[in-house]
Protein backbone atom coordinates (compact mmCIF):
# COMPACT_ATOMS: atom_id res chain seq x y z
CA UNK A 1 0.00 0.00 0.00
CA UNK A 2 2.82 2.36 0.91
CA UNK A 3 4.64 1.56 -2.34
CA UNK A 4 1.51 2.28 -4.33
CA UNK A 5 0.98 5.62 -2.58
CA UNK A 6 4.65 6.49 -3.05
CA UNK A 7 4.49 5.63 -6.74
CA UNK A 8 1.34 7.67 -7.09
CA UNK A 9 2.95 10.65 -5.38
CA UNK A 10 6.06 10.38 -7.53
CA UNK A 11 3.84 10.13 -10.56
CA UNK A 12 1.97 13.27 -9.58
CA UNK A 13 5.22 15.16 -9.01
CA UNK A 14 6.64 13.92 -12.31
CA UNK A 15 3.43 14.83 -14.08
CA UNK A 16 3.49 18.32 -12.57
CA UNK A 17 7.09 18.82 -13.66
CA UNK A 18 6.26 17.69 -17.19
CA UNK A 19 3.20 19.90 -17.29
CA UNK A 20 5.13 22.96 -16.12
CA UNK A 21 7.96 22.16 -18.52
CA UNK A 22 5.51 21.82 -21.38
CA UNK A 23 3.86 25.09 -20.43
CA UNK A 24 7.21 26.89 -20.39
CA UNK A 25 8.03 25.48 -23.82
CA UNK A 26 4.80 26.92 -25.18
CA UNK A 27 5.58 30.44 -23.93
CA UNK A 28 7.45 32.52 -26.50
CA UNK A 29 10.85 33.61 -25.20
CA UNK A 30 12.30 36.87 -26.33
CA UNK A 31 15.94 36.00 -25.77
CA UNK A 32 17.40 39.36 -26.68
CA UNK A 33 15.31 41.10 -24.03
CA UNK A 34 15.43 38.47 -21.28
CA UNK A 35 19.00 37.16 -21.36
CA UNK A 36 20.72 40.40 -20.23
CA UNK A 37 18.28 40.70 -17.33
CA UNK A 38 18.86 37.06 -16.40
CA UNK A 39 22.62 37.53 -16.49
CA UNK A 40 22.42 40.59 -14.24
CA UNK A 41 20.13 38.74 -11.83
CA UNK A 42 22.61 35.86 -11.77
CA UNK A 43 25.47 38.20 -10.97
CA UNK A 44 23.43 39.80 -8.18
CA UNK A 45 22.66 36.40 -6.68
CA UNK A 46 26.32 35.40 -6.81
CA UNK A 47 27.31 38.62 -5.06
CA UNK A 48 24.62 38.10 -2.43
CA UNK A 49 25.74 34.49 -1.93
CA UNK A 50 29.33 35.57 -1.34
CA UNK A 51 28.15 38.23 1.11
CA UNK A 52 26.03 35.72 3.04
CA UNK A 53 28.92 33.25 3.21
CA UNK A 54 31.25 35.98 4.45
CA UNK A 55 28.73 36.99 7.12
CA UNK A 56 28.32 33.39 8.33
CA UNK A 57 32.02 32.53 8.31
CA UNK A 58 32.76 34.01 11.77
CA UNK A 59 29.74 32.14 13.20
CA UNK A 60 31.10 28.82 11.97
CA UNK A 61 34.30 29.54 13.82
CA UNK A 62 32.40 30.31 17.03
CA UNK A 63 30.46 27.03 17.13
CA UNK A 64 32.32 24.80 19.59
CA UNK A 65 33.29 21.24 18.78
CA UNK A 66 33.76 18.40 21.27
CA UNK A 67 37.43 19.29 21.80
CA UNK A 68 36.58 22.85 22.80
CA UNK A 69 33.87 21.66 25.21
CA UNK A 70 36.28 19.16 26.79
CA UNK A 71 38.80 21.95 27.25
CA UNK A 72 36.08 24.08 28.87
CA UNK A 73 35.25 21.31 31.37
CA UNK A 74 38.91 20.58 32.12
CA UNK A 75 39.76 24.20 32.80
CA UNK A 76 36.79 26.37 33.76
CA UNK A 77 34.57 23.78 35.47
CA UNK A 78 37.53 22.16 37.24
CA UNK A 79 38.59 25.56 38.58
CA UNK A 80 35.12 26.10 40.03
CA UNK A 81 35.37 22.75 41.84
CA UNK A 82 38.85 23.42 43.19
CA UNK A 83 37.56 24.10 46.71
CA UNK A 84 35.24 21.07 46.80
CA UNK A 85 36.53 17.97 48.66
CA UNK A 86 37.29 15.17 46.21
CA UNK A 87 34.84 12.83 47.97
CA UNK A 88 32.03 15.34 47.31
CA UNK A 89 32.46 15.40 43.54
CA UNK A 90 29.82 13.30 41.79
CA UNK A 91 28.53 12.52 38.33
CA UNK A 92 26.04 15.25 37.38
CA UNK A 93 22.43 14.56 36.49
CA UNK A 94 22.37 13.91 32.70
CA UNK A 95 19.19 16.03 32.53
CA UNK A 96 21.36 18.98 33.57
CA UNK A 97 24.79 18.16 32.14
CA UNK A 98 23.66 16.91 28.71
CA UNK A 99 21.67 19.99 27.64
CA UNK A 100 24.22 22.32 29.27
CA UNK A 101 27.15 20.85 27.31
CA UNK A 102 25.12 20.86 24.09
CA UNK A 103 24.20 24.51 24.60
CA UNK A 104 27.87 25.42 24.99
CA UNK A 105 28.37 24.60 21.32
CA UNK A 106 26.53 27.79 20.40
CA UNK A 107 27.02 30.09 23.43
CA UNK A 108 30.44 29.10 24.75
CA UNK A 109 32.05 32.15 23.16
CA UNK A 110 29.77 34.44 25.21
CA UNK A 111 31.66 34.91 28.47
CA UNK A 112 28.60 35.87 30.55
CA UNK A 113 26.62 32.81 29.40
CA UNK A 114 29.50 30.32 29.54
CA UNK A 115 30.08 31.47 33.11
CA UNK A 116 26.48 30.53 33.97
CA UNK A 117 26.90 27.08 32.41
CA UNK A 118 30.20 26.52 34.21
CA UNK A 119 28.65 27.40 37.57
CA UNK A 120 25.63 25.20 36.84
CA UNK A 121 27.80 22.20 35.91
CA UNK A 122 29.96 22.71 38.99
CA UNK A 123 26.86 22.92 41.19
CA UNK A 124 25.53 19.70 39.65
CA UNK A 125 28.85 17.93 40.36
CA UNK A 126 28.99 18.86 44.05
CA UNK A 127 26.99 16.58 46.38
CA UNK A 128 26.32 19.55 48.64
CA UNK A 129 24.71 21.65 45.91
CA UNK A 130 23.53 19.11 43.31
CA UNK A 131 19.91 19.43 44.47
CA UNK A 132 19.92 23.15 43.59
CA UNK A 133 20.93 22.47 39.95
CA UNK A 134 17.43 22.39 38.47
CA UNK A 135 17.19 20.89 34.94
CA UNK A 136 15.05 23.87 33.94
CA UNK A 137 18.00 26.20 34.49
CA UNK A 138 19.57 25.12 31.19
CA UNK A 139 16.48 26.22 29.28
CA UNK A 140 16.45 29.50 31.19
CA UNK A 141 20.05 30.25 30.21
CA UNK A 142 19.16 29.38 26.61
CA UNK A 143 16.47 32.06 26.76
CA UNK A 144 18.83 34.72 28.08
CA UNK A 145 21.18 37.07 26.33
CA UNK A 146 24.61 37.95 27.69
CA UNK A 147 23.24 41.37 28.66
CA UNK A 148 20.40 39.78 30.61
CA UNK A 149 22.88 37.62 32.51
CA UNK A 150 24.77 40.76 33.51
CA UNK A 151 21.53 42.51 34.49
CA UNK A 152 20.33 39.61 36.61
CA UNK A 153 23.69 39.37 38.36
CA UNK A 154 23.52 43.07 39.21
CA UNK A 155 19.94 42.86 40.54
CA UNK A 156 20.73 39.86 42.73
CA UNK A 157 23.92 41.44 44.03
CA UNK A 158 22.09 44.65 44.98
CA UNK A 159 18.89 42.86 46.11
CA UNK A 160 16.59 45.57 44.75
CA UNK A 161 16.70 48.28 42.07
CA UNK A 162 14.37 51.28 41.58
CA UNK A 163 12.26 51.65 38.43
CA UNK A 164 9.75 54.26 37.26
CA UNK A 165 7.16 54.80 34.57
CA UNK A 166 6.93 58.30 33.13
CA UNK A 167 3.32 59.34 32.64
CA UNK A 168 1.26 62.22 31.29
CA UNK A 169 -1.38 63.19 33.85
CA UNK A 170 -4.53 64.57 32.19
CA UNK A 171 -5.65 67.27 34.63
CA UNK A 172 -9.13 67.98 33.29
CA UNK A 173 -10.03 64.40 32.40
CA UNK A 174 -8.59 62.93 35.59
CA UNK A 175 -6.70 60.25 33.69
CA UNK A 176 -3.13 59.39 32.80
CA UNK A 177 -1.15 57.96 29.88
CA UNK A 178 2.14 56.11 30.20
CA UNK A 179 4.80 57.76 28.10
CA UNK A 180 7.77 55.51 28.96
CA UNK A 181 7.85 52.28 31.00
CA UNK A 182 10.50 50.51 33.06
CA UNK A 183 12.84 53.48 33.16
CA UNK A 184 15.94 52.94 35.30
CA UNK A 185 19.69 53.42 35.50
CA UNK A 186 20.26 49.65 35.28
CA UNK A 187 21.69 49.78 31.76
CA UNK A 188 24.60 51.88 33.06
CA UNK A 189 24.90 50.27 36.48
CA UNK A 190 25.04 46.73 35.08
CA UNK A 191 27.31 47.73 32.17
CA UNK A 192 24.95 46.53 29.45
CA UNK A 193 26.13 46.46 25.86
CA UNK A 194 22.72 47.40 24.44
CA UNK A 195 21.52 50.00 26.90
CA UNK A 196 18.37 50.86 25.00
CA UNK A 197 17.04 47.31 25.56
CA UNK A 198 17.09 47.30 29.36
CA UNK A 199 13.28 47.50 29.60
CA UNK A 200 12.89 44.50 27.28
CA UNK A 201 15.49 42.60 29.31
CA UNK A 202 13.51 43.20 32.50
CA UNK A 203 10.34 41.92 30.86
CA UNK A 204 12.11 38.74 29.75
CA UNK A 205 13.67 38.11 33.17
CA UNK A 206 10.22 38.57 34.69
CA UNK A 207 8.76 36.15 32.12
CA UNK A 208 11.38 33.57 33.06
CA UNK A 209 10.35 33.86 36.71
CA UNK A 210 13.76 35.13 37.84
CA UNK A 211 12.65 38.60 38.93
CA UNK A 212 9.44 40.22 40.07
CA UNK A 213 8.33 43.80 39.50
CA UNK A 214 5.58 44.74 41.98
CA UNK A 215 3.74 47.63 40.32
CA UNK A 216 1.85 48.52 43.51
CA UNK A 217 4.87 49.04 45.79
CA UNK A 218 7.74 51.50 45.92
CA UNK A 219 10.96 52.04 47.82
CA UNK A 220 10.67 54.31 50.84
CA UNK A 221 14.26 55.51 51.02
CA UNK A 222 14.18 59.28 50.45
CA UNK A 223 16.70 59.43 47.58
CA UNK A 224 15.97 56.00 46.06
CA UNK A 225 14.69 57.44 42.77
CA UNK A 226 16.82 60.60 42.53
CA UNK A 227 19.32 59.23 39.97
CA UNK A 228 16.52 58.23 37.61
CA UNK A 229 14.49 61.43 37.99
CA UNK A 230 17.55 63.67 37.60
CA UNK A 231 18.81 61.87 34.50
CA UNK A 232 19.11 64.24 31.54
CA UNK A 233 16.90 62.25 29.17
CA UNK A 234 14.20 61.84 31.82
CA UNK A 235 14.28 65.57 32.59
CA UNK A 236 13.89 66.37 28.90
CA UNK A 237 10.70 64.28 28.73
CA UNK A 238 9.35 65.82 31.94
CA UNK A 239 10.02 69.35 30.70
CA UNK A 240 8.03 68.62 27.58
CA UNK A 241 5.14 67.09 29.52
CA UNK A 242 5.04 70.01 31.95
CA UNK A 243 4.42 72.47 29.14
CA UNK A 244 0.81 71.41 28.97
CA UNK A 245 -0.48 74.24 31.12
CA UNK A 246 -3.82 73.29 32.60
CA UNK A 247 -4.21 70.31 30.23
CA UNK A 248 -1.54 67.92 31.48
CA UNK A 249 1.66 67.52 33.46
CA UNK A 250 4.40 64.95 33.87
CA UNK A 251 4.65 62.55 36.80
CA UNK A 252 6.06 59.15 37.80
CA UNK A 253 4.85 55.74 38.90
CA UNK A 254 7.55 54.46 41.24
CA UNK A 255 8.26 50.79 41.91
CA UNK A 256 11.22 48.38 41.84
CA UNK A 257 12.62 45.04 40.67
CA UNK A 258 13.97 42.22 42.84
CA UNK A 259 14.84 38.55 42.46
CA UNK A 260 12.19 35.88 43.09
CA UNK A 261 12.76 32.81 45.28
CA UNK A 262 13.28 30.81 42.09
CA UNK A 263 15.62 33.52 40.83
CA UNK A 264 17.69 33.27 44.01
CA UNK A 265 17.96 29.50 43.56
CA UNK A 266 19.04 30.10 39.97
CA UNK A 267 21.56 32.62 41.25
CA UNK A 268 23.02 30.22 43.81
CA UNK A 269 23.42 27.50 41.18
CA UNK A 270 24.40 29.56 38.13
CA UNK A 271 25.22 33.18 38.88
CA UNK A 272 27.33 33.12 42.04
CA UNK A 273 30.86 32.34 40.89
CA UNK A 274 31.80 29.17 42.76
CA UNK A 275 35.54 29.73 42.45
CA UNK A 276 35.17 33.02 44.38
CA UNK A 277 33.09 31.66 47.27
Amino acid sequence: MVDEESSATEGNVEGTIKAVTGLVKEIPVYEDAIQPVAKEAGKALQTLGRTVNAALLPVRGLVWGIEKIEEFVQTKVTKKLSKVPVENICTPDPAVAGPALESLRYTGHKESLSELYANLLASAMDKETAKTAHPGFVEIIRNMSADEARLLEYIIKNQVAPIVDIKRVLLKQEGEIKVSELVSTLSYDAGLEHRDLSASYLINLERLGLVEIPRDSHLTKADAYDRIINDGSVQAIMNQLNQGGEEHKGDFNKYYVRATVFGKQFSNACVVSRDKI
